[in-house]
């Protein structure tokens, strides 16, 4: 059995740094949704490297006027799961998607 090696102090830190980086930054996007100054069309289409792990549906969710049953009702049209992430989308979902969030 191999085990992974143990990670220095720095290693981690770092790693911390760059998780609460993304998430602050994640939080500013959603509220940056939430007041109507950036598209979620946009976001699916050109994601920015701090969303691609981010979870399709929780971005939905922050935007307005979405609740779980609109974006639930979205992933089913598009068939994609809940958990699927903005950078796992496939182009025909990415694509599916956004024609139908324009509407």
């Amino acid at each position: 059995m191999s085990q992974t090696p143990e990670r220095s102090l720095d290693q981690r830190m770092e790693a911390l740094r760059r998780a609460n980086d993304i998430r602050s930054r994640r939080a500013q996007l959603k509220r940056d949704l939430k007041e109507g100054e950036v598209q979620i069309t946009d976001i699916i289409d050109r994601p920015p490297d701090y969303v691609l792990t981010a979870k399709v549906f929780d971005m939905l969710m922050a935007v307005p006027k979405y609740g779980k049953v609109k974006a639930t009702r979205f992933l089913n049209h598009c068939r994609i799961s809940q958990g699927k992430t903005i950078g796992g989308l496939s182009e025909r979902q990415r694509s599916e998607l956004i024609d139908l969030l324009k509407k």
